[in-house]
C-alpha cells in the first residue's frame, strides 16, 4: 500500500530560473536583479523590451554590481525575497 503512494506522488516541479545583472548590492544579503525579455507585440508585431527588478537572496554577499547571475525560484525569504542566486555566470568588467 506505501509503494504505491509513493509512485503516484511526483518529483519536485522544476524551478523558474532567470539570467539578469546585479544593479544593486547595497543591501545585506540582497542584491537586485534586473531581468530583460523580448517578444513580439501580440496585434503589431514589433518586438518590444521588458524589463523587471527582483530582490534575490545572496547568503555569503559575494555578487557585485554588474555581475551576470542566474536565479532561482525559492520559498518566500521575506516580505518582498522569492529568488535565490544559483550561480554566477559572468563577473562584472570581464
Amino acid at each position: 500500500m506505501a509503494e504505491d503512494m509513493a509512485e503516484q506522488v511526483e518529483p519536485r516541479k522544476r524551478r523558474k530560473t532567470r539570467v539578469g545583472v546585479v544593479t544593486s548590492d547595497k543591501s545585506d544579503k540582497t542584491v537586485t536583479v534586473v531581468v530583460g525579455r523580448q517578444f513580439a507585440h501580440p496585434l503589431y508585431g514589433k518586438q518590444v523590451k521588458r524589463t523587471k527588478k527582483y530582490h534575490v537572496h545572496d547568503e555569503t554577499n559575494e555578487y557585485k554590481q554588474g555581475d551576470l547571475v542566474r536565479i532561482v525560484e525559492t520559498r518566500p525569504l521575506s516580505k518582498t525575497k522569492r529568488w535565490r542566486v544559483q550561480e554566477l555566470i559572468e563577473r562584472a568588467g570581464g
